[in-house]
C-alpha cells in the first residue's frame, strides 16, 4: 500500500468516526426514573380538580446527553386531554448543563430542590410548578409523556410566566437531542 493510499485511509476512518460519535452518543440519550413504571401511582396524582393524590413530581434521570449540551428542559405532557391541545403538567427550563437528575417533589417551587438558576414556568393549571395526573373520570388512560431536552444554548430568555406552548417552541428550535419516558393514568 502505499503512503498516499495510506493517508487517504486513515483519513476516512478519521471522518466516519467524527461524524458518527456524536449521533451514536445522542442515541443513547436516556431518561430513567426510579419514581414512574408503567402508571402513575398517587404519587404523582394532581391534589385538586377532583383528584386526590400528592402531587409530588417523580425522581428524573438523564445520561449520555450531547458533548455540546449547554441547558437541559423538562416538560410532562397529557396529548391525550380532552381540550383539543392536550395538558402541560410540568415545564422546567434553563437546568444548567452540569445537571443529570431532578430529586423528587423538585417540581415544588416552595421547597426550592430544583436547581438553581431554573425556571419552572406555568402550566395549564395556571401556575408554576409540577401539576400531576387528574384525568376526567372514566376516560381511557392517559398518557404522560416525560420528556428531557438536551439544548444548544445556556438559557431560554422566557420566565415563569411564559405559557407552555411558547416555551415548546423555543425547546425545539434549540434541542439537540430528546429522550422521553410514558406512564399512565385514569381513574
Amino acid at each position: 500500500m502505499t503512503l498516499n493510499a495510506l493517508h487517504k485511509q486513515l483519513l476516512l476512518a478519521t471522518l466516519a468516526i467524527l461524524l458518527t460519535a456524536p449521533l451514536a452518543q445522542a442515541d443513547n440519550f436516556t431518561l430513567t426514573s426510579k419514581d414512574l413504571g408503567g402508571q402513575l401511582s398517587d404519587q404523582q396524582v394532581f391534589s385538586g380538580f377532583g383528584c386526590t393524590g400528592k402531587n409530588i413530581s417523580p425522581q428524573l434521570l438523564w445520561k449520555n446527553a450531547p458533548n455540546d449540551t449547554k441547558s437541559f428542559a423538562i416538560t410532562i405532557y397529557d396529548p391525550d386531554a380532552p381540550t383539543g391541545s392536550g395538558w402541560w403538567h410540568w415545564v422546567v427550563f434553563n437546568i444548567p448543563a452540569t445537571v443529570t437528575q431532578l430529586t423528587a417533589d423538585a417540581g415544588n417551587p416552595a421547597k426550592e430542590l430544583a436547581p438553581k438558576g431554573s425556571i419552572q414556568s406555568v402550566t395549564d393549571y395556571g401556575k408554576p410548578g409540577f401539576g400531576g395526573a387528574c384525568p376526567p373520570v372514566g376516560d381511557k388512560p392517559h398518557r404522560y409523556v416525560f420528556t428531557v431536552y438536551a439544548l444548544k444554548v445556556e438559557k431560554l430568555e422566557l420566565d415563569s410566566t411564559s405559557p407552555p406552548a411558547m416555551i415548546g417552541y423555543y425547546l425545539n428550535q434549540n434541542a439537540l437531542a430528546k429522550a422521553s419516558l410514558i406512564s399512565y393514568y385514569g381513574r
